[in-house]
C-alpha cells in the first residue's frame, strides 16, 4: 500500500551525522512534499553555526529558488537595511523558512509565489525544527503570518500581536513581525516608508533583547 502523501514527513531524510552541513546536504535530496518537482533547488537556512537570533520567512523566492540562498532577492535586501538600521549585524544571524522549496505559478514569462498549504509547511517543518535545535538562538523572530502560524499556532495574527515577545520552548524569546516583502507591496511611497519604520522598530526590540547578557 502506498503511504498516503499528507504522512510523509522530511525526517525521512534526516541524516545521521547532526550538524548543520550534513542537514543541509541532506535537503538537497527531499521529496516529502510535490514541492521539489517545480522548484529550481531546496533553498536552506544559512548564517552563523551560533546565532543568537533566528530569522523564519515563509518560503524562497524565485531569486532564492534560482541562486539557492535564502534572503537574496528584494526583500532580503529590505532586511538587510532594516537589520543594519536597527543595529543588528547580518552575519551573525540565521535565515531560513518554513517550507525550502520556491512555490509558484506561472504569469506571462513570471514565476508569481503562491502561498505553501498546510500540508507542505508541516511536511517541511522538520528541517526548521532541526535548524532551531542545532542553531540554539536566544531569539525567533517569526517574518510574516505562515512563519508565525507554524510556530505560534494557527490562531496567532501578526496584525494584532506583531512585535510582542512570547513564551515558547523553541527558545527563550520568540516574536513575530511582517515579511520584508509585504512592505515592498505597500501601495505607496507613504504607506512604504511607515511600514518600514514599523518594521525597523520590531527589529529595535530584537536588538535590545540581544545587548542584555
Amino acid at each position: 500500500m502506498s503511504k498516503d502523501k499528507s504522512e510523509t514527513s522530511a525526517k525521512e531524510f534526516f541524516p545521521a551525522r547532526k550538524s548543520l552541513k550534513a542537514f543541509r546536504d541532506a535537503a538537497a535530496d527531499c521529496k516529502a512534499c510535490d514541492l521539489w518537482e517545480r522548484g529550481t533547488q531546496t533553498v536552506f537556512g544559512e548564517g552563523a553555526r551560533r546565532a543568537e537570533v533566528v530569522f523564519v520567512g515563509e518560503q524562497p523566492g524565485n531569486e532564492e529558488d534560482l541562486s539557492g540562498h535564502p534572503f537574496v532577492g528584494p526583500a532580503g535586501r529590505l532586511l538587510d537595511d532594516a537589520l543594519a538600521e536597527a543595529g543588528i549585524d547580518r552575519s551573525q544571524t540565521y535565515v531560513t523558512n518554513v517550507v525550502k522549496h520556491f512555490k509558484w505559478e506561472p504569469r506571462g514569462k513570471r514565476r508569481i509565489h503562491k502561498k505553501p498549504n498546510a500540508t507542505e509547511i508541516k511536511a517541511c517543518r522538520p528541517w526548521l525544527e532541526a535548524e532551531i535545535n542545532l542553531v540554539k538562538p536566544k531569539v525567533i523572530v517569526c517574518l510574516g503570518a505562515t512563519a508565525a502560524q507554524a510556530l505560534l499556532g494557527p490562531q496567532f495574527k501578526v496584525t494584532k500581536q506583531r512585535g510582542q515577545f512570547l513564551e515558547s520552548t523553541l527558545a527563550p524569546y520568540i516574536m513575530a513581525t511582517v515579511h520584508p516583502s509585504s512592505i515592498l507591496r505597500a501601495p505607496d511611497d507613504e504607506t512604504r516608508h511607515t511600514e518600514r519604520r514599523h518594521f525597523v522598530d520590531d527589529l529595535k526590540k530584537v536588538a535590545h533583547v540581544l545587548s542584555k547578557r
